[in-house]
């Protein structure tokens, strides 16, 4: 059976949003969640209407037998719902009004649904329209894309939203691409929100001893807190995986763990949400509320009508804590993918994957097996053992429709002495036992230390990358690279961030004596240096000078390194299209490529490429290729359309550009070149 896959009006009471302000708001002192609060150039909007009035929305749908979901790519491409068929309950907190606080960075944000935050935390356009489009996959499944070119730092955000045939599961494949020359920092947390009352709890791994308060200012131990947290005391013990035991608004963020899921159940309706993603590189996991009070509730009816408390339990991917912003390279593209799934009777998951999730207790002798299998699985071979002795091993079907319970007596054993294991034709699929907590606590971060305070370069230098990284909202990195560059003329790390620094701000001429003193240093004993990055700002800023012969010789030099092989036959294949030097072009682009294959604005360089050298098969060809890759590639769209000159080519690029100058700008933008 195939996943069906739509699109539809629906009507939703919406409370209105004012005008967006008319003047630029420049805000670089303001703190928000942690890290700067700057928003310009989006529009800032400080009025919300006091009356809902009925709205119509495109709605984009997704169903199978299992799982129905709704996207609403006018409200940030958000899961608006999620429905649980079988137990016929909204999985995700389903808010049926749109109703607007101004808490988002840019004004209005909503609660319900999954929210999804980049490159920072509550994502200036999450009350914004994005780009979408639908894909229909081989083994019957179906994707809803959307995707969005943030305007603060030109990054790109996208999110497969999946369903397959047969599999209780809602599998999001995200994508984030740097498509400018320079590193840029971004983070990615999925923000589902759950149904709260008094029977509910998060359900964190096991090992999760202790948890975070934002920037890692405060920690406490975890699920029983022992201390001061959030100005409260829990000094007698206090269970904070319960909602109901929270009385104040808190954030919470596991300090670390080896499993891949984090969830929460519902004690009173036997149901929940888990969320799994590989903990390699989705190390989040997080809970927030307004708290169990007069105070949350009154947020509840700022940001709904009807529909009661909800928290957030929300998934950090390459970043554990907010704000905690990983790097993108120039040209650089990461994917991932997390899966959200509903679950019932099982109570408090001890393991899980994106096909098993699993429980094991025991009470007086006697313990009990739990598992949910999110598609129907032939032949799974259960086994309980304790040491040497096994309590049972059997083989079963199991599938969504039942779980899995069973009984087994364990002459006295308790859970510490067992371990459960899942396995299918030898192979193990999922286990788990009983392992000692530890004990250790860590610290809380501390703040960065003064200038005068700090004795070496190296630390001057890493104080102002994790300012510039952590988007700090009022110490200035600036000051310690110059302190470190007044104290060593030519130390090579310091002029580099400087030199980027100024870059970045488009002080190209400062920013090049900087780079040329890195560079100095660098090949004063080394012509052949270990890093070429040093090399490739300095062919940055000359470019952007219009110092195109220099800038050439730089850039070639700097793809003596591997880790700038990429972005620097990029930009040379750039110059060499400005030349129109299409040979040398063709074969810049090339080994561009063959260092990063996804790169999208290499794919419309070279698609150009091949039209000019009149190469017209090949470029279509590699046309189609990059499409594939990538539905929101315009400038592939666009080259189709002029190799083509067909009206259903320009019809695909008008659609996918949705009339939205921001993207015309942007393409404008990606490929700056006089050839085109």
């Amino acid at each position: 059976m195939r996943v069906k896959v739509w699109s539809e009006e629906v009507i939703i009471p919406t409370y209105e949003v004012g005008v967006p302000e008319k003047n630029p708001m420049f805000l670089e002192k303001r703190v928000y969640q942690g890290s700067t609060g700057v928003v310009y150039p989006y529009p800032v909007i400080e009025k919300i209407e006091d009356k809902p009035h009925d709205k119509k929305y495109n709605a984009l749908w997704l169903e199978n037998k299992y799982i129905k979901i709704m996207v609403l790519p006018e409200l940030g491409g958000r899961v608006q719902m999620a429905y649980d068929k079988i137990k016929q309950r909204h999985f995700i907190y389903y808010n049926n009004v749109i109703k607007p606080a101004l808490v988002g960075l840019a004004g209005p944000w909503i609660s319900g649904g999954i929210e999804f935050n980049w490159p920072q935390h509550h994502r200036p356009s999450t009350f914004m329209p994005v780009d979408y489009t639908i894909e229909r996959l081989e083994d019957g499944g179906a994707t809803v894309w959307v995707s969005e070119r943030e305007r603060m730092f030109h990054q790109r955000g996208a999110a497969g939203f999946t369903l397959r045939p047969d599999r209780a599961v809602l599998e999001i494949r995200g994508r984030v691409y740097n498509p400018t020359p320079i590193p840029q920092t971004f983070l990615w947390w999925a923000n589902p929100a759950v149904a709260v009352n008094d029977h509910y709890q998060s359900v964190f791994p096991a090992d999760v001893n202790a948890v975070y308060d934002h920037g890692k200012r405060d920690v406490s131990t975890f699920p029983i807190a022992t201390g001061t947290y959030y100005k409260m005391d829990y000094s007698k013990g206090v269970d904070i995986s319960k909602y109901k035991n929270i009385p104040v608004p808190t954030s919470y963020m596991a300090v670390a763990s080896k499993y891949n899921f984090v969830g929460g159940y519902e004690n009173d309706t036997c149901s929940g949400l888990l969320h799994v993603a590989n903990h390699h590189i989705s190390p989040g996991k997080k809970q927030w509320t307004w708290g169990n009070c007069d105070f949350g509730v009154a947020w509840d009816r700022n940001l709904t009508d009807n529909d009661g408390p909800y928290i957030e339990l929300m998934t950090g991917v390459y970043t554990d804590n907010q704000p905690d912003f990983t790097w993108l390279q120039p040209y650089e593209e990461k994917t991932f993918t997390q899966y959200f799934l509903p679950y019932r009777e099982l109570g408090v998951v001890k393991n899980a994957s994106a096909d098993l999730l699993l429980n094991l207790e025991v009470e007086n002798g006697v313990a009990t097996v739990k598992i949910f299998a999110t598609s129907p699985q032939e032949s799974l071979n259960v086994e309980l053992k304790s040491g040497s002795q096994t309590y049972y091993n059997e083989i079963h079907a199991i599938s969504p429709e039942e779980v899995f319970v069973k009984n087994i007596e364990t002459e006295g054993c308790c859970v510490e002495d067992l371990i459960v294991t899942i396995s299918s034709n030898g192979r193990e699929l999922l286990s788990w036992r009983s392992e000692p907590i530890s004990e250790e606590i860590p610290e809380p971060a501390k703040a960065a230390l003064d200038i005068d305070e700090i004795e070496s370069n190296e630390e001057l230098f890493l104080t102002g990358q994790h300012l510039e990284q952590y988007r700090h909202a009022t110490y200035d990195p600036t000051l310690y690279y110059k302190e470190a560059i007044r104290r060593d003329k030519y130390d090579i790390r310091n002029n580099n961030a400087l030199g980027l620094w100024l870059l970045r701000h488009g002080k190209f001429e400062e920013a090049e004596g900087y780079l040329r003193s890195a560079v100095k240093r660098q090949m004063e004993r080394n012509p052949n240096p270990y890093d070429g990055e040093p090399l490739y700002n300095l062919g940055l800023t000359l470019k952007f000078q219009g110092r195109l012969e220099e800038a050439y010789s730089y850039f070639y030099k700097s793809c003596w390194n591997s880790a700038w092989q990429d972005s620097g036959y990029f930009s040379l294949a750039q110059i060499s299209s400005m030349s129109h030097n299409w040979e040398s072009a063709l074969s810049e682009i090339n080994n561009s490529l063959n260092r990063n294959y996804t790169n999208i604005l290499a794919r419309h360089l070279k698609s150009v490429i091949l039209r000019k050298a009149n190469k017209i098969d090949a470029a279509q060809k590699f046309i189609d290729e990059s499409l594939e890759l990538d539905k929101f590639n315009s400038g592939s769209l666009f080259e189709r359309y002029i190799n083509s000159g067909a009206s259903s080519d320009k019809a695909s690029f008008i659609e996918i550009m949705r009339c939205e100058s921001h993207n015309y700008e942007e393409l404008a933008l990606g490929i700056v070149f006089c050839s085109l």
